[in-house]
């Protein structure tokens, strides 16, 4: 493909904010759709997402709009919305007519009602359109401010991955190409399954150490169910699988892990989904990727563990007599 000159960005949240900025500081003319018309707003107005980045004023222009028209004919596409909106977003893009692609999936999940990957669902709504991922340690708060970030994108073609890259790289954000589309979506997906987890035991205070252990077992399933999918081992060890799984996994700034905060304090999941609150992407992964473990055949106590916490209200502590209680086996295979 050639050089990419324009990008859509369909989301205006903080994350689809910040790939805007990320873009539009790489050189490249940005349209930014938002749902919000007061998004739309204040982005045009006063250079703000207040609603979604407090306390950020940006000197790049975004093109903010709320049609979706305006959007479709970009060289490049980034979908920033959540997992489960997905299929509509793709739907919406197609009625315009005029996508051409590459459209690059930002959310991490799985859709929940089907079990299928973004990608998939990308080749079902918009067949004929070349997917690309873009996955890896990040915090919108910290790309839209500026600060040094490293991510993957993943295409299927190299030459498409690379213009990618070249379309959204700057001094403060440095984004690696991949081939590996399969691989970069499992990483971001589990690792927020894992954050549950690990945000549960810091929220329950059991300690620097089950948090540290909660975490390489947790990158130990992940590694099993990406293998067993056909994801490559450097994807799952790179910045998509293992640099996103460290970060998520140890910070508030993680919805994720902030939701099993609120599980080790106390609180139940019907609780927390029946206030009203936005559910994070492992809440509706967590079962998802227990049926992806068992279709392959594949042990993954965490996942089943959140999964559990999520669909029955099983507790924390309850949840930890359960993992503590399996059965004694080796750490590797080679024992």
């Amino acid at each position: 493909m050639g050089a990419i000159r324009t990008v859509g960005v369909v989301g205006g949240g903080a994350w689809g904010t910040a790939l805007a900025l990320t873009a539009a500081r790489a050189g490249r003319e940005v349209r930014l759709w938002a749902r919000d018309t007061e998004t739309v707003s204040n982005i045009r107005s006063r250079k703000q997402n207040q609603r979604y980045l407090p306390g950020i004023t940006f000197d790049e222009d975004l093109n903010a709009t709320s049609s979706l028209r305006e959007i479709a004919d970009a060289d490049a596409i980034l979908l920033v919305t959540p997992a489960q909106t997905t299929r509509a977003l793709l739907a919406a893009l197609k009625e315009t007519g005029t996508v051409r692609g590459p459209v690059v999936l930002c959310a991490k999940g799985i859709e929940q009602t089907s079990g299928k990957l973004l990608s998939r669902i990308l080749s079902e709504e918009l067949p004929g359109v070349e997917p690309g991922v873009l996955s890896g340690p990040s915090f919108a708060d910290d790309v839209a401010r500026g600060l040094p970030t490293a991510v993957t994108v993943a295409a299927n073609s190299a030459k498409t991955a690379l213009s990618l890259c070249e379309a959204l790289q700057s001094t403060c954000f440095r984004p690696y190409a991949s081939i590996d589309v399969l691989g970069a979506q499992i990483g971001g997906a589990l690792k927020n399954v894992l954050a549950i987890a690990c945000g549960a035991v810091v929220g329950r205070k059991l300690g620097a150490s089950a948090q540290a252990a909660l975490t390489a077992r947790g990158f130990a399933e992940l590694t099993r169910l990406g293998t067993a999918m056909g994801a490559q081992g450097e994807t799952l060890t790179g910045l998509s699988g293992l640099g996103d799984l460290v970060l998520t996994c140890s910070s508030t700034q993680s919805r994720n892990f902030s939701f099993g905060l609120r599980l080790g304090e106390g609180f139940m999941a019907s609780e927390l989904i029946s206030a009203g609150g936005k559910l994070a992407e492992g809440a509706y992964s967590a079962r998802v990727a227990v049926k992806l473990a068992q279709k392959h055949d594949i042990e993954v106590p965490i996942c089943e563990t959140v999964a559990q916490m999520i669909d029955a209200d099983l507790s924390i502590d309850d949840a930890l007599n359960t993992l503590m209680a399996r059965p004694l086996k080796a750490e590797t295979e080679s024992l």
